[in-house]
């Protein structure tokens, strides 16, 4: 795999991460491909981590460490991309593509080789990540998204991509209005089907009962300009595996009663309704089952 002209960075932001960041940081020294740098933003630890990042610092030459103000609790939206944007901005060099790589994640030696070599044969490549495994009944099983998906965990930009698409917004969604405003301006997005990664904590863990997270869901769909139509098919599709994804519809209704606010870019809407048509619900369908490379 032809990588020689790729440099990579990464930024994880962490709280209270010391177990995952050990796992993590084992499996980045054991890259084939190491990366330029490592900036590791922590946002308030109290478990252990400060001491852990001192280590890594000393022994590893790539790695910097960044303490930026956190919630007393892990909290997704805000301040994960602050933190992250700390990390970007404390960089010195400037990276070919950039990773944010959580800490509860790892991967094999040449994760990061495939991932290059995936940018380096598709110059239009501008955001992707690995297909992320999570267990599952004792099992791996790979988690599959619809349109614009990428796997918030390990998460790849072109340098030039990320760009284009700063500034992040503060909230959560983040992570798909990125992806979104990627595509409209020609970039391709998406998963790299073939390069998995393990995922140690289910998405949403922390966040609470898992009725409220479904709930939050629904207003982050408000917030993005979900169709009604389109909500509705996926809080029933979802609820095979957990009834409680229902709470995504009260979730949504009680952020349109409110008359809460939505993503200010129309053009971000417009193309993710335009996603959310009735005729292109076959291929939501299939992207959802993984069924589209």
């Amino acid at each position: 795999m032809r990588t020689d002209l790729l440099t990579y960075a990464l930024v994880t932001p962490v709280k209270d991460e010391a177990a995952n960041l050990t796992r993590l940081a084992a499996s980045i020294e054991r890259q084939t491909v190491s990366p330029c740098a490592w900036v590791i933003v922590d946002t308030g630890s109290t478990d252990g981590t400060l001491e852990l990042l001192e280590g890594l610092a000393l022994r590893l030459p790539f790695v910097r460490t960044l303490a930026v103000a956190g919630p007393v609790v892990p909290t997704r939206g805000g301040p994960i991309v602050r933190a992250f944007v700390a990390g970007i901005e404390a960089l010195e060099v400037t990276p070919d593509i950039l990773i944010k790589q959580d800490a509860d994640t790892s991967f094999e030696p040449d994760y990061f080789e495939r991932v290059l070599a995936a940018f380096a044969a598709d110059p239009n490549l501008g955001l992707a990540s690995g297909i992320g495994l999570e267990p599952s009944d004792g099992e791996w099983r790979p988690v599959f998204g619809t349109r614009s998906y990428v796997a918030g965990m390990s998460r790849a930009y072109r340098w030039r991509c990320l760009q284009d698409v700063l500034p992040l917004e503060e909230r959560r969604g983040w992570d798909e209005i990125d992806a979104i405003k990627a595509q409209i301006l020609g970039w391709r997005v998406g998963i790299l089907a073939d390069i998995p990664f393990r995922h140690y904590r289910r998405d949403g863990m922390r966040d609470g009962s898992r009725s409220k997270r479904w709930a939050r869901m629904g207003g982050e769909a408000h917030y993005m300009g979900y169709r009604f139509s389109y909500l509705l098919v996926r809080a029933f599709w979802r609820a095979r595996e957990d009834p409680l994804a229902l709470a995504m519809i009260p979730g949504y209704m009680r952020a349109v009663a409110r008359r809460e606010s939505r993503c200010p870019d129309a053009a971000v809407r417009a193309h993710l309704r335009s996603e959310q048509s009735v005729r292109r619900l076959p291929l939501r369908l299939r992207e959802s089952l993984g069924r589209v490379v």
